[in-house]
């Protein structure tokens, strides 16, 4: 009775996460050929050329930054290596509208930097050039400062794995220490390194906040603008499919990439001794290293904290506390719900290991591929409808209306953050499950363990922090995410997010901060986990801190 319930509860999981895809694909089919059309016709062509581009710019930078640095410090000794070996992840902690508020504060017309080079040089408004921020270059740069630990860390954790003596033979051969590099060790860490800059364009691809507040024009604002501003569902949901395509083909890369990076030649023999940089080329090396910490983190983190202390805003006044207490609500309960469905999957693939169970887990685990935007299109559908035909039979057999039962309620949005982030928690349980011996569960139902029996006296005892590292990264996420919170919250119930976004849009730059500062804090605890894991287990805990889509 026991296994069947759970077998019952692992397909309802599968069919919700499994629900928003087949909604946007149904209200796509459905919707006037004449709308896709206009679109293609009109908005269509701009949004797919920005997209492409954005897209471009922050793969390059990723790849660039995320490899380099990796590789320095894995193989070089230099001033700070140590440190900035595990400083170079903290820009994680960061959202990137978060980091687009601090850097247009500063570099934006009005804001220090031009104010002083007017001042200093006297010079009039269109006596000079300077780059704007918001622009699509602004975007990709926001976005490239927050997303190359991905690279990083998976090209950190490949380089610490393989062999060596391919590099050394090449560099018996006469190649120097670039080209041995170019030639020997980054095409053997192609895989981890192309399945790391895949995570940051399926982040890109999903980002609302970063561009909707610099106005570039991507899938992501056309969702929403057609959701809310035109009020067409038709064609949001055809936008949606669009993207959703996209991000599918990004995933099955991704899967596979992460496959062939699992196939790396272990370290054998001893290791190779680091090179020692000294002089210009080891402080060069720190300076290479130390500026994407110094952009990405601690330059925003002092302008956003300079901008809240100005903004004279109080974290304890009775609005704030609702906006914390909003959040903290979501995020608990979305955590809660999130891990407790993973466990449930994961302990089915665990004890039956079926096509059927790996399906269900490959199903659940779809959801971080998907854009935030295109899961809130694809619940909003069918729980809007089911809202309406519920009102309508209530008014006709008793007068009574209903209202909005789902989509007026928070439970369609931890719904739609349960799908987001199924991928995160069953991750995180697969690092604790792997952990525990496969004969451990057999001399337990030997004994009389039912499946939940087993689940709660030996799996959760035995994987307990792998579990709560689950739900701090879920909770953190929630906290983080913008536009399925935009678009599904219930009425006048806003978050920090939601806050720092609404006071941004309004250009009320200063007292966004505050709000932008605990989404910041509350982002650096996963990190700090993640660094501490770096320190102690080195190479394979980069990888495994990372989400696995299916």
């Amino acid at each position: 009775m026991a296994e069947r319930l759970l077998r019952t509860l692992a397909y309802a999981v599968a069919a919700l996460c499994l629900l928003p895809i087949l909604a946007v694909v149904l209200a796509a089919a459905t919707g006037s050929g004449d709308i896709w059309t206009s679109l293609a016709a009109t908005v269509l062509p701009r949004y797919t050329w920005t997209t492409v581009q954005l897209v471009s710019l922050v793969a390059l930078g990723t790849f660039v930054i995320g490899t380099s640095t990796a590789w320095l410090v894995t193989t070089c000794r230099f001033p700070g290596a140590r440190l900035l070996e595990v400083m170079l992840a903290l820009p994680l902690a960061f959202p990137a509208y978060v980091l687009a508020y601090a850097y247009t504060d500063l570099l934006d017309h009005p804001g220090a930097v031009q104010t002083w080079l007017r001042a200093t040089f006297e010079l009039g408004p269109r006596d000079y050039w300077f780059p704007e921020i918001r622009s699509l270059g602004g975007a990709a740069a926001m976005l490239t400062l927050v997303l190359y630990p991905y690279v990083y860390l998976l090209a950190r954790a490949a380089f610490l794995q393989q062999s060596f003596g391919g590099y050394l033979a090449a560099r018996v051969l006469g190649k120097g220490p670039w080209q041995a590099f170019l030639r020997v060790s980054l095409p053997m860490a192609r895989p981890a390194i192309a399945g790391g800059v895949l995570l940051t364009v399926m982040e890109t691809i999903a980002d609302f906040g970063t561009v909707s507040y610099f106005g570039v024009q991507t899938f992501a604002t056309g969702i929403y603008q057609a959701w809310f501003s035109m009020g067409d569902r038709a064609a949001a949901a055809q936008l949606a499919l669009c993207l959703l395509s996209v991000a599918l083909l990004l995933a099955t890369l991704e899967r596979i990439q992460r496959g062939a990076a699992k196939r790396y030649p272990q370290r054998t023999g001893a290791e190779m001794a680091p090179q020692v940089l000294r002089g210009a080329r080891g402080w060069a090396a720190a300076l290479w290293c130390l500026l994407p910490v110094l952009f990405g983190f601690l330059l925003p983190t002092v302008i956003l904290a300079e901008m809240a202390m100005e903004a004279q805003q109080s974290l304890l006044s009775p609005r704030y506390q609702a906006f914390m207490r909003n959040s903290l609500t979501l995020g608990a309960v979305a955590a809660v719900v999130t891990v407790g469905a993973a466990v449930v999957l994961g302990t089915l693939a665990r004890l039956h290991r079926t096509r059927t169970t790996r399906g269900l887990t490959l199903v659940a685990g779809l959801g971080y591929a998907v854009p935030g935007g295109v899961i809130a299109v694809g619940l909003m559908v069918p729980f809007a409808a089911l809202d309406n035909g519920l009102d309508a039979w209530m008014r006709a057999n008793f007068d009574i209306s209903t209202g909005l039962l789902f989509t007026g309620s928070i439970w369609v949005l931890v719904m739609a953050y349960m799908v987001r982030f199924m991928a995160a928690a069953l991750s995180a349980f697969d690092t604790g499950i792997t952990a525990i011996n496969p004969n451990i569960d057999a001399a337990a139902r030997t004994l009389g363990q039912s499946p939940a029996g087993l689940m709660r006296r030996v799996h959760l005892p035995l994987m307990r922090t792998a579990v709560l590292t689950g739900l701090l990264i879920v909770f953190v996420d929630v906290m983080k995410e913008l536009p399925a919170t935009l678009i599904m919250r219930p009425f006048n119930f806003d978050t920090l997010a939601v806050q720092a976004h609404r006071l941004a849009a309004d250009e009320r730059l200063t007292e966004a901060a505050l709000p932008s500062l605990v989404i910041m804090a509350f982002g650096l605890l996963p990190v700090i986990l993640l660094i501490r894991a770096i320190a102690r287990n080195g190479a394979r805990s980069a990888d495994m801190a990372l989400p696995q889509p299916a």
